[in-house]
């Protein structure tokens, strides 16, 4: 971690020129690490719950980002078919500190990390349902955040530090995903959890290892539209916080082509396991956006039953509520690829494999 400390800290000094506060912020970070510790300690006093709870069929929803995962896990949560992670329980994992902030998040939301993204392309909040790679990022200071956000702009190449193939995390990140979601059917009283893990795409085989009874959803979008949405989004962040359009171009276009690879290798390692047989694809389904948007309900029809599950009255007119307003709906963003220094043509060469075997008629 200390590595890792040291890495971001050269990228803010040297990159962002931002050198004082992260040395305050460290501290903070390092006695909330702390107190998380010893309240999920203290849960375990309060809660005898917890030593009963399993996490058992798990619905995961597994894809890169801005491929419709977001809406999905939210929509699912929001109508009954299992407890989500809120930001806040993310990054206070305890349920008596849950308890005890709760009445405080609108002040903690002036400092929270979610005041840096633009509502426009992805709203949230410390109560939004969100993504748990966060979780796993606030307590190791580590992974694919970390990665797209801070590292692909060190001197250093820190490939090694986030690809599973050259450092595996798996073991440690599990346990803790199991923790904090026993915790989280216990303080929202469920008996199922739909999390959205999008840094599980390459470890999905060893996440079925480790849940044999999951239920995991793969998300696939046209590359040419979830690269840019994704850049877009990351880039927004990086504006508001550190002022990205504002560095220099040559910094700026280092970033950009180890982002782009990055994004890139997210597809290829689920398909590597995919087309090898690694994946069992009884416990695997196949989501493509486009259907969700066109045929919600026959999506849904399919989807329900993968989960084990029969759909309640109030399910059924959710999904058909949804599945009236998904075909109206019209993105407004447009998005130009030049000015990150790509191409559709580049994208649809790289991310070949994606069209061929889930995006061209008659692949799925």
């Amino acid at each position: 971690m200390l590595h890792r400390f040291a890495l971001v800290y050269g990228v803010l000094a040297r990159t962002f020129h931002v050198r004082v506060v992260p040395l305050i912020i460290v501290w903070f970070y390092l006695a909330l690490r702390v107190k998380v510790w010893f309240w999920m300690l203290m849960d375990r006093v309060f809660f005898p719950a917890l030593g009963r709870t399993e996490v058992r069929r798990p619905i995961i929803i597994v894809g890169n980002p801005r491929t419709g995962t977001t809406f999905l896990h939210r929509w699912l949560v929001d109508n009954g078919f299992g407890v989500g992670l809120q930001l806040f329980r993310s990054l206070y994992p305890s349920i008596i500190m849950q308890k005890v902030l709760r009445p405080f998040l609108p002040i903690l939301e002036k400092v929270s990390p979610a005041r840096f993204h633009n509502s426009a392309a992805h709203e949230t909040n410390l109560t939004s349902i969100e993504t748990d790679d966060v979780t796993v990022f606030f307590r190791y200071f580590d992974g694919f955040f970390l990665y797209g956000f801070f590292l692909t702009w060190s001197d250093e190449d820190c490939v090694p530090l986030v690809d599973p193939d050259q450092r595996d995390t798996t073991a440690r990140d599990f346990d803790w995903l199991e923790g904090v979601w026993r915790r989280s059917l216990v303080a929202q009283g469920g008996d199922r959890v739909v999390a959205k893990l999008f840094t599980t795409g390459p470890r999905v085989p060893a996440f079925l290892q480790r849940f044999p009874d999951a239920h995991i959803l793969y998300m696939v979008r046209d590359p040419v539209e979830v690269i840019p949405s994704t850049y877009s989004l990351v880039t927004g962040v990086l504006d508001k916080a550190f002022g990205y359009w504002s560095l220099p171009e040559a910094t700026r276009a280092r970033f950009n082509e180890r982002f782009y690879k990055a994004l890139v290798m997210l597809f290829e390692r689920f398909h590597r396991d995919w087309t090898s047989g690694k994946i069992d694809r009884e416990r695997v389904m196949v989501v493509s956006y486009d259907r969700m948007m066109t045929d919600f309900e026959g999506l849904m029809a399919e989807m329900v039953p993968f989960f084990d599950m029969k759909p309640t009255p109030e399910q059924m007119e959710a999904i058909k509520q949804t599945a009236e307003k998904q075909r109206a709906y019209t993105s407004g963003h447009k998005y130009n690829l030049e000015k990150y220094g790509l191409s559709a043509e580049r994208i649809r060469q790289d991310c070949a494999f994606v069209y061929d075997t889930w995006l061209s008629p008659g692949s799925r």
